[in-house]
């Protein structure tokens, strides 16, 4: 099945095509001359929604959706749905390391606490009012400075305590397999199979 992420995000892209193997044939959006979405929802899921029917609509093939993000409790949630423009340029994750690490100035170890959250949103056209919905929580902590150099994004000052180390510091398989963006892959799967 050919499907087109709804997404620019050369990580994305990556990670998904390892994850999904041989069962769907992904393309980047970019290689239809399609444009990012306009990102206006209030949540992840309004997001993925939003980015996959932009998608749709633009290809008239099928698109899968993903909107995720850092979630970090003691800065009430931030930086969440802004993740990739933290800092305010899209996809410096430098700079927005830099930040999330100056917000978190201070703040002792058991109040690091955070979740990377992946929604994927799957329609079969631009109109599909059955979009398929699956969700990744991985909870975690913030590190006080970057370990790892695998990854992208927050991995580095992400850290797993079911692995005991950043999220960069992860073998790409078990990364694929337990991160937020694994399981809601893995979620989405079951759905698909049962849709069919």
């Amino acid at each position: 099945m050919k499907l087109v992420l709804a997404s620019s995000n050369a990580g994305k892209l990556a990670e998904l095509r390892d994850l999904l193997g041989d069962a769907f044939a992904l393309h980047a959006q970019s290689e239809f001359d399609v444009a990012d979405a306009d990102e206006s929802g209030l949540s992840f899921v309004e997001n993925a929604i939003l980015k996959a029917r932009h998608a749709a609509r633009a290809t008239g093939l099928p698109a899968l959706g993903d909107d995720s993000g850092l979630c970090v409790d003691a800065l009430d949630g931030a930086p969440g749905l802004y993740s990739a423009r933290y800092a305010g340029t899209h996809g410096n994750s430098s700079a927005n390391i830099d930040k999330l690490l100056r917000e978190l100035d201070g703040v002792e170890d058991r109040n690091r606490t955070a979740r990377f959250v992946c929604v994927l949103a799957l329609v079969r056209h631009a109109n599909d009012p059955q979009p398929l919905i699956a969700e990744g929580v991985w909870e975690g902590s913030i590190l006080h400075a970057r370990h790892g150099s695998n990854g992208f994004g927050y991995d580095p000052v992400f850290f797993s305590p079911a692995h005991g180390c950043s999220a960069a510091e992860l073998d790409a398989l078990v990364k694929h397999r337990d991160s937020h963006r694994g399981m809601a892959l893995a979620r989405l799967k079951k759905r698909l199979e049962q849709a069919a």
